[in-house]
């Protein structure tokens, strides 16, 4: 898609459709005296995620104007803004409409708005139809051409296109990924996207095979990979800053949990919707798309994406509840249910992580179905063990446009996972499993500043929204680089 920032001038600009926000209770002035019959009517209102097409509008050189209603001015925040253009996008690309403009107006012109409509406007294009032999692969329902119109166009105005641009290009990368098929998206067929990403970018990526990490002592992730017959793996990707800020030398640890597909092993879960499974390597797939953002915006602070990858499967060889598993830590796990079997994988890249010289750790798990409970499919869960690394992230969350929300991790969580047979078992019952869950993994984090996401309501969607196809949202791959780029 091909992107350019301009001034004021939208009036003048010929295109196949020019996309204006209109608020609640506030009609446009430029449009006031040519749509009052429809506003009179009812059929304008400016409420929120109202989309009305009209053709030949006076005073405007486009060929149509979308009028987008943005709902009421004080509920206007960059989520729902990111919403309004991805739908925008999706409404006007079927219609065959190749070129659009988006008119942005003084307030709503931050760098943050142009970032997020740039970014919105790529990933609602986006399409899960990749393997369909009759997709639409030529192009004719696609949007070639966005111009965005500010108040005043400035240097920084155009670098937050180009981080949009990036970042939205990056999600699609890693939805590309997370829709594959389990036959075809193997662990070590993870592996080699991470590769290839890695190699197109200029980043250096390792992958530890099973004999590795076998000689490691990666116990907890070596025992979820037991029961399939494709082998598992754990990927590194380094990314080295050029230039680094003053201060300490901070490594940013960003791990995404790669389960390719999750039967749950001998604790088999339900037939009904387990085809969705296959989206238990999302996290995954957002630390490859940030990888690849992140090599191309060049923050300042070293960053290395860490990925467990393996099938959990009810084999022949599959752990059993009952084993006792040795992680790389040292510290032996009661294997409980095969089905708690992320947090395993978690907690052997959490000590790799550190093993490696990480000082910051950020982890991203589609981890269990009590966030789903407690949270809905709005926001993920956030927990933490540190203030200053939880507000550095909710910062990059806010203005990325992902919606997150702080969950307990106590110590009260951690008594839940006491077992007589081994250090920690690997469940703690139903109430508060979201916590229970993170609190497993921060047995392994020790003192090390942590940020853990339970993605597990937000990673993908069940059915189509006017803003985003079915499928993965690639949650939360922007917050993951807003951080590395924000980071000081």
């Amino acid at each position: 898609m091909k992107l350019k920032l301009i001034g004021p001038d939208y009036a003048s600009l010929e295109c196949d459709a020019l996309v204006l926000l209109e608020f609640e209770n506030s009609p446009r002035a430029d449009l006031a005296s040519s749509l009052t019959a429809f506003r009179e009517s009812g059929e304008i209102t400016g409420k929120a995620m109202e989309l009305t097409l009209l053709h030949s509008v006076a005073g405007h050189k486009a060929r149509r104007v979308l009028l987008a209603g943005a709902g009421k001015p004080d509920k206007f925040d960059i989520p729902t803004f990111w919403k309004l253009a991805a739908a925008a996008a999706r409404f006007l690309k079927g219609k065959g409409v190749k070129s659009v403009a988006i008119a942005l107006e003084a307030g709503l012109d931050t760098p943050d708005h142009v970032s997020a409509v740039t970014q919105a406007v790529i990933e609602g294009c986006w399409e899960p139809d990749r393997l369909k032999t009759a997709a639409d692969k030529d192009g004719s329902r696609s949007i070639e051409d966005l111009v965005i119109s500010v108040p005043t166009a400035s240097a920084a105005l155009q670098s937050a296109l180009r981080v949009g641009q990036i970042i939205g290009e990056a999600a699609n990368l890693s939805r590309d990924i997370s829709v594959e098929p389990p036959n075809k998206l193997t662990p070590m067929a993870l592996a080699e996207h991470a590769q290839a990403m890695a190699k197109a970018n200029g980043l250096s990526c390792e992958v530890l095979d099973t004999d590795r990490m076998r000689q490691l002592g990666m116990g907890a992730m070596l025992g979820v990979a037991q029961g399939s017959a494709q082998p598992g793996a754990m990927v590194i990707i380094e990314y080295k800053p050029e230039t680094r800020n003053g201060g300490p030398a901070a490594k940013l640890a960003l791990i995404g949990k790669g389960v390719t597909f999750d039967t749950g092993g001998i604790s088999i879960k339900p037939s009904d919707g387990m085809e969705k499974m296959k989206y238990d390597m999302c996290g995954a797939a957002a630390v490859i798309g940030a990888m690849q953002a992140i090599a191309q915006l060049k923050p300042a602070v070293a960053v290395l994406g860490i990925i467990p990858a393996v099938e959990n499967m009810p084999g022949s060889n599959a752990q059993r509840p009952g084993d006792i598993v040795t992680s790389l830590s040292g510290k032996t796990i009661e294997i409980l249910n095969t089905d708690a079997e992320g947090r395993l994988i978690l907690a052997d890249a959490i000590t790799y992580a550190k093993q490696l010289g990480c000082s910051h750790l950020v982890d991203a798990a589609t981890l269990t179905g009590a966030i789903v409970v407690a949270l809905g499919n709005s926001q993920s869960g956030v927990f933490t063990n540190n203030d200053e690394l939880l507000g550095r992230w909710m910062t990059a969350a806010k203005s990325s446009g992902e919606k997150m929300w702080h969950m307990p991790v106590d110590d009260e969580y951690r008594e839940m996972l006491k077992t007589v047979y081994a250090d920690i078992g690997n469940v703690g019952g139903r109430p508060g499993g979201a916590s229970s869950a993170a609190a497993f993994l921060k047995e392994f984090v020790g003192d090390t500043p942590w940020i853990h996401l339970d993605i597990a309501g937000t990673a993908w969607l069940d059915d189509a929204k006017p803003y985003m196809a079915k499928g993965p949202t690639a949650i939360p791959l922007a917050s993951f680089v807003k951080l590395a780029l924000d980071w000081k």
